[in-house]
């Protein structure tokens, strides 16, 4: 009788998962029958949906784009002239400066006195000159009279002439004091931005011999060149676009400058200079654009984006670049049939414009493109297209 208990007791847990799984049945057959019933007239017929577009039409221009770094048009290391002990300064580092504005400011002193000494040499010289030049007019007036020999006349006419050059020597030495006097005022040589002074008040400067010293340096801020180096193959593209016309002043070329952290290309200027060979190292040749910094917003030495039209406008279809497959070596695109199959077609795709690819052949304008669901749809068969829209900045 105990045993018989025992195994009455051990089969009820069994008894009660076999009724779940009769009710885990129930509950599929239920779902099952359900979704033919009247619930599942709501869902689209013919496969699942995807949303499908026309490719966008617009004008666009195909672009060369490179990297390149801004450039001063002018660029300038002071250096001091003349030797002398630094007194004045009249700039704060970093401020604009115009051409002609006094910077610094070498001992005069030294170069005053050796102005005026030059002058007394002058004076000097001039009535040595003067001596002189009576002289041989007594000399001619007595030799006509032949109360003086040929050679004494001789000796004047040589004298006149020596005192002569050394008039003209001493011009020269008071031209050069002269010049000294003026470097031991250091102005600006062009107009800029100045940079950190290299020496203070006091210092003694050496102007004279192969090491002068660095006093600073300024460098233009309006217009600023922008170099960068363009490859063989653009630049023969380049020149086949300009049929030949190799003068940059007379045909501009437009170009677009991005500076890191910008949005588009704010930055218009002009392709100013094209080196005249081909680097045979790298295979690519020397380019340079100018442009306008009249707000002092690019600082020479930033590096940048340039681009420069590859082509004039022209009538383009554009994909978003997730609406693309890629298959080996080519570029596909998945279409919707008026039957609602899915087509694959091979395209040949261009450059981004706005976000956008540029389809270059293999796709029409009526076409339906995939540009959601991608994961649901199979070559040849059966999807719901749902209407979309292709927009501009779509990724």
């Amino acid at each position: 009788m105990q045993i018989q208990r025992q195994s009455s007791f051990s089969s009820r847990p069994l008894l009660l998962l076999g009724g779940l799984a009769l009710l885990v049945a129930a509950g599929v057959a239920a779902a099952l029958w359900g979704g033919s019933g009247p619930a599942a007239k709501g869902r689209p017929a013919g496969g699942p949906p995807v949303t499908v577009s026309v490719p966008l039409v617009r004008q666009v221009t195909d672009w060369t784009r490179y990297t390149g770094q801004f450039a001063p048009v002018e660029m300038v290391d002071l250096r001091a002239r003349v030797s002398g002990y630094l007194t004045e300064i009249h700039f704060t580092d970093g401020q604009m400066v115009n051409k002609g504005d006094l910077l610094f400011v070498i001992d005069p002193r030294p170069y005053e006195t050796a102005l005026a000494t030059a002058r007394a040499k002058l004076e000097r010289a001039g009535a040595s000159k003067e001596f002189a030049h009576r002289e041989l007019g007594r000399a001619g007036e007595l030799r006509q009279k032949d109360f003086v020999s040929q050679s004494i006349l001789d000796q004047r006419v040589q004298d006149s002439r020596g005192a002569g050059a050394g008039v003209e020597a001493a011009q020269a030495a008071v031209r050069d004091a002269e010049l000294n006097l003026q470097f031991t005022h250091i102005v600006a040589p062009i107009s800029g931005r100045i940079g950190a002074r290299r020496v203070t008040v006091g210092n003694l400067i050496t102007g004279d011999g192969s090491s002068p010293t660095l006093l600073t340096t300024i460098v233009s801020q309006n217009p600023i060149y922008f170099g960068f180096d363009m490859s063989e193959a653009d630049f023969l593209a380049l020149q086949h676009r300009l049929g030949g016309k190799t003068d940059l002043v007379a045909n501009p070329i437009p170009v677009e400058i991005q500076l890191d952290g910008e949005t588009g290309f704010p930055h218009k200027g002009r392709l100013d200079f094209i080196d005249n060979q081909v680097d045979r190292g790298s295979g690519t040749i020397r380019a340079r654009a100018v442009l306008d910094n009249a707000d002092g917003r690019i600082t020479p030495g930033l590096f940048g984006r340039v681009r420069l039209a590859a082509s004039g406008p022209y009538q383009a279809l554009l994909v978003p670049d997730s609406a693309l497959v890629t298959d080996q070596s080519r570029h596909l695109v998945m279409t919707v049939a008026a039957d609602g199959t899915v087509v694959p077609k091979a395209i040949e795709t261009g450059p981004v414009e706005d976000g956008l690819r540029v389809v270059r052949s293999g796709l029409g304008r009526d076409d339906r493109v995939i540009i959601t669901g991608l994961l649901r749809a199979r070559p040849g068969a059966k999807v719901t297209p749902v209407p979309g829209a292709i927009e501009a900045g779509q990724p």
